[in-house]
């Protein structure tokens, strides 16, 4: 990749606090969430980050054990995590509960390579009653192998099969994944040992049927629903709350907004226009999809709409040369071709800086959905000029709908490309003009949900008098190649504003402002 990348360190990170399981009165099975704060310890260490690049693309989209799909997710500095419990006596480990993905797994006894292993619970096989092999393979005797590819090595792993424990249910005979090896990746840092997902069985890695599924087959929810609350306050005892089998009536105010899934697997829904104040962004005036993610802190997003809104937040970018110079020996063939009414999806192929396979880069956020695959079935990816490109076209189309002259729209979008979001992460901004900032709208359905500059804004408290906190934004560069994009992926940062009701027996999300 062309792309130079600035490295910005900062000291971040720390806190845990704890958790508690309920059952109220009316029935509903509740999860309390711990949740993990922000400061300035260690923030490098304590995440993933996987870059996908293009050598790892043929890999994107495989399953764990036939390899037909990629999992595990990209944590950013915010977790929500709970407690379960697996075996007979109960083993216990905390988990993120994730809407992104669909397996439980947590790391194996048998986990004597990785040093992150170490540093978590492990779960032991041979101290449970109601343990129950699955397959028997290779020398050490292992169960059905696992194997996940990650651009700087592998997670793996084997089946095996033992009842879960989550809040006072238990599920009977419940499949998961023993991780046997984690990897070069960060993730003896994090606070959580292991993930249990909360997506369709359609994306479960080897079609293990998903916990929640079972809850539901056995007889122990008689909904089949859950709701998930976040809490965003740092000083509250309680981070959040799952609950199993319907919604708690305290976590929101008024009545949900009910909205179906356009795509079973992931809990995905149609998403309209952004809006940037009152302004259009345009890129999803005619739709993208929206992925609703409990496992991602931020929210990710276009590259063409994330850098409009981090130019009208004053985030701190890297000056993009390459973006800059097609603006300038393109930007006034873009602009006159677009008010003759040419095709804008075509104008960067014409131009030569696009193949006719088009273009979209590929981020960190998301794995299984979002890749590209050329007729014999390997990953493809263009240069970065047909992004810049792609981008460079959407922004001058916003403009020219808001009728601003030539010169003014070129000089606009030249400093556009001075916002494109940092490809390591997040992009920085100035505590102080919080107040200032516009408010960012989503459109689904016929309704608006807003996001606040303080619901946006991450902000990082120094517990060092003399360090002033730090900010940075709430939105990050995804770019999914068609069909699956223009993707969004909502996470925590919008669940936080939103508390989520996830109905599978009638497929659909509903969203109600959060309390």
């Amino acid at each position: 990749m062309s792309l130079k990348y600035l490295l910005v360190v900062i000291c971040l990170w720390i806190w845990s606090q704890s958790l508690a399981i309920s059952i109220s009165d009316d029935g509903l099975m509740r999860i309390t969430l711990k949740k993990r704060n922000l400061d300035f310890h260690s923030v490098n260490s304590a995440r993933i980050k996987r870059a996908i690049h293009e050598r790892d693309l043929k890999s994107v989209g495989k399953n764990c054990c036939n390899k037909d799909v990629v999992y595990l997710k990209n944590y950013f500095d915010v977790q929500y995590f709970g407690e379960i419990g697996i075996g007979s006596p109960p083993q216990y480990f905390n988990v993120v509960f994730d809407t992104g993905s669909s397996n439980l797994w947590v790391p194996s006894s048998r986990c004597i390579f990785s040093i992150a292993c170490y540093l978590h619970s492990k779960y032991r096989s041979g101290i449970s009653s109601t343990y129950k092999e699955i397959g028997n393979f290779g020398v050490f005797n292992l169960g059905v192998p696992c194997e996940i590819p990650y651009d700087d090595g592998y997670i793996n792993g084997f089946f095996s099969q033992d009842n879960v424990k989550v809040g006072d249910i238990i599920v009977k005979d419940q499949e998961f994944s023993e991780i046997t090896r984690e990897g070069n990746f960060a993730l003896l840092a994090l606070p959580f040992d292991g993930i249990l997902g909360l997506g369709f069985q359609d994306i479960s890695v080897g079609k293990v049927t998903p916990v929640w599924y079972n809850m539901i087959e056995q007889g122990q929810i008689l909904d089949k629903v859950f709701s998930i609350w976040l809490n965003k306050d740092p000083m509250a005892e309680k981070g959040g709350e799952i609950v199993f089998g319907g919604m708690d009536k305290r976590h929101f105010r008024g009545d949900h907004s009910y909205f179906p899934i356009s795509q079973e697997g992931y809990w995905q829904i149609e998403m309209g226009d952004i809006l940037l104040g009152n302004n259009t962004t345009g890129l999803c005036e005619s739709g993208c999809a929206a992925i609703v993610d409990s496992g991602t802190s931020l929210i990710a997003g276009p590259t063409g709409v994330v850098t409009q809104i981090n130019h009208a937040i004053g985030t701190e970018g890297y000056v993009s040369f390459e973006c800059k110079d097609i603006v300038h020996n393109y930007g006034n063939l873009i602009w006159e071709n677009l008010i003759l009414g040419l095709n804008p999806e075509i104008l960067c192929v014409d131009i030569g800086l696009c193949s006719n396979n088009g273009f979209q880069r590929m981020n960190d956020v998301i794995e299984t959905v979002v890749h590209n695959e050329s007729r014999d079935g390997s990953a493809t990816l263009e240069s970065p000029f047909c992004s810049f490109c792609n981008n460079i076209v959407l922004w001058i189309q916003v403009q020219i709908k808001q009728s601003n002259v030539k010169e003014k729209v070129l000089k606009h979008v030249d400093e556009l490309c001075e916002r494109l979001p940092n490809p390591v992460g997040e992009s920085f901004i100035n505590c102080s003009s919080i107040s200032s900032m516009p408010h960012i709208t989503f459109t689904i359905g016929n309704k608006l949900f807003s996001l606040s500059p303080e619901q946006y804004v991450r902000r990082v408290e120094s517990d060092d008098e003399d360090c002033s906190p730090v900010c940075y934004s709430g939105f990050v560069a995804l770019d999914a190649p068609s069909p699956q994009g223009p993707l969004w992926v909502v996470g925590d940062i919008f669940l936080q504003a939103y508390h989520t009701v996830f109905d599978y027996a009638n497929l659909r999300i509903g969203f109600a402002e959060s309390r």
